[in-house]
């Protein structure tokens, strides 16, 4: 067997949903990263300005890397029926910290890498500037939707994106050249936000997730009563989505697997806790992030969005 096919067997024995290879070219898509931060699209995150040379070309992320072995991870939970007096978290969330969990499973791949003679196995996991979409798109896994978000047929996209940036010179995937969402909208017309720009471009200042999770001041007024009760992240571009309706199908890895430690249906829940508790509780989830004065913030928002 060959190397290549060597790769894709120790993926799928890992658990991955998918794994690909791409060139680490410069990225086709860089003069419309830089219209979309020149529009202010990225809020208040500016490490995404910081990184944005080495996002357009990524050999200069890792010195010495040639290629990117892309893998695709499923997090994906079914959500019991949701009554009006319960706000949501994004599924994701519901369990441990991807970033550690994911990253140490890429690592696992990344080790395997160096026993076939790679010298280089860097190893991200929705971190550093890596350009995720462009380089799973470049390794054949999928298109990007009018949702910004990287699609799979026969799986959809609730999975995350992870990379190990290599110097061994592995034979590339041809790129996924297809867009198969079509003439459908439901995405767009599903945001209660209103945050697409236009399909494919999202504003993030109008967008959910990122006002719930990397905006620090109180979120603007006209925006709360918009939140749909979601309280961390939303999964609502997603649910919407038909290729996930048709071919999501529930992670069995109890890393993402919902803890049932957040209370939905009670709107004190964090203020009650202190600094230490929710630590304790919540350090290493995705929640440790917007931490516990926001994650009060939030449920303030999310609760006032369900009752308005």
């Amino acid at each position: 067997m060959s190397l290549r096919s060597d790769l894709a067997q120790e993926a799928e024995r890992l658990g991955f949903v998918a794994c690909g290879v791409a060139t680490l070219d410069p990225n086709t898509h860089g003069q419309l990263f830089d219209a979309w931060l020149a529009k202010g699209y990225g809020g208040t995150m500016r490490y995404l300005n910081r990184q944005a040379k080495k996002r357009k070309r990524p050999a200069e992320i890792v010195p010495g890397a040639v290629r990117a072995v892309v893998v695709l991870e499923n997090y994906y939970l079914e959500d019991p029926p949701a009554h009006s007096r319960q706000v949501r978290i994004a599924r994701y969330a519901r369990g441990r910290d991807y970033h550690r969990h994911f990253r140490a499973r890429i690592d696992q791949l990344g080790a395997w890498l160096t026993t076939r003679g790679a010298t280089i196995a860097h190893s991200y996991a929705d971190s550093g500037p890596v350009p995720e979409r462009e380089l799973a798109v470049r390794a054949g896994l999928g298109w990007i939707g009018k949702n910004a978000m990287l699609l799979r047929p026969g799986v959809g996209s609730f999975f995350f994106i992870g990379s190990l940036l290599t110097d061994l010179p592995l034979e590339p995937d041809p790129p996924f050249a297809t867009d198969h969402c079509g003439s459908c909208t439901r995405c767009l017309e599903a945001c209660p936000t209103d945050a697409f720009a236009e399909p494919g471009v999202l504003d993030a200042n109008k967008c959910i997730a990122y006002l719930t999770i990397e905006y620090k001041a109180e979120i603007p007024e006209p925006l709360v009563d918009q939140l749909a009760g979601w309280a961390f992240g939303c999964d609502i571009c997603n649910e919407v989505c038909p290729w996930n309706v048709r071919f999501a199908t529930p992670t069995d890895d109890p890393a993402y697997q919902d803890r049932g430690a957040i209370a939905t249906d009670d709107p004190a829940f964090f203020e009650r806790m202190d600094e230490a508790e929710f630590t304790a509780r919540f350090g290493d989830t995705p929640l440790e992030r917007p931490g516990l004065v926001r994650m009060r913030r939030n449920y303030a928002n999310a609760f006032r969005s369900i009752s308005s």
